[in-house]
């Protein structure tokens, strides 16, 4: 069972905050160039600041741009770790009004635009995906690899045949490991030799 989500496709949000305009744009990514890519095509040149932040596993990132220190970046990312999501960007684009704010007002306008963003936004279940090779002798190769594709989100991505047999190479959600080996051993009656991480 997993703890972490993901988005399912870019959301949007906007508040006014005291004349200040907030615009909040999330999105899925993979990698830390799809965040830069989206934060390039998406900020506006004409707002007077463009604060983001982003996550993915481990590595984060986030960006005041020109507020002061702590208070729009970091309130975005907090967002992000509060809604237990992750390969998220999320920009906060600020045109401001002419009402000074505070630190403590900027912390609660990009904290809360950013987490009213992702509360609307679809999100779905991070499912953490895995590789193992299992070889079999030939005449246990159809079989096995038609029952390993019959299970819930696993794939044979490929074959390879060897003088003794075939190795197939599966991509599985983490969790399902377990009842391919045991697939795996019911077919072939223990004889598959399995590679878990390749």
């Amino acid at each position: 069972m997993t703890d972490r989500f993901i988005l399912v496709e870019v959301s949007s949000f906007r508040q006014e905050i005291k004349k200040s305009r907030f615009l909040a744009l999330a999105a899925p990514i993979v990698d830390e160039n799809e965040a830069r890519g989206f934060l390039a095509q998406h900020s506006e040149p004409a707002a007077n600041h463009n604060c983001w932040a982003w996550r993915l596993g481990q590595s984060y990132r986030f960006n005041d741009d020109g507020e002061p220190s702590g208070t729009a970046g970091k309130p975005i990312l907090q967002a992000i770790d509060g809604q237990a999501l992750d390969n998220v960007v999320i920009l906060v684009i600020r045109w401001f009004g002419g009402v000074l704010l505070g630190s403590g007002g900027l912390i609660r306008a990009y904290g809360g635009t950013a987490a009213a963003c992702l509360r609307e936004a679809e999100k779905r279940p991070l499912v953490h995906l895995t590789n193992i090779s299992i070889m079999c002798t030939f005449s246990d190769a159809a079989l096995l690899r038609a029952r390993i594709e019959a299970l819930d989100g696993v794939a044979v991505g490929g074959q390879e045949f060897l003088p003794d047999g075939v190795v197939h190479h599966v991509r599985l959600p983490a969790e399902m490991e377990p009842k391919v080996r045991e697939v795996a051993a019911d077919v072939t009656s223990g004889r598959a030799q399995i590679v878990s991480g390749v």
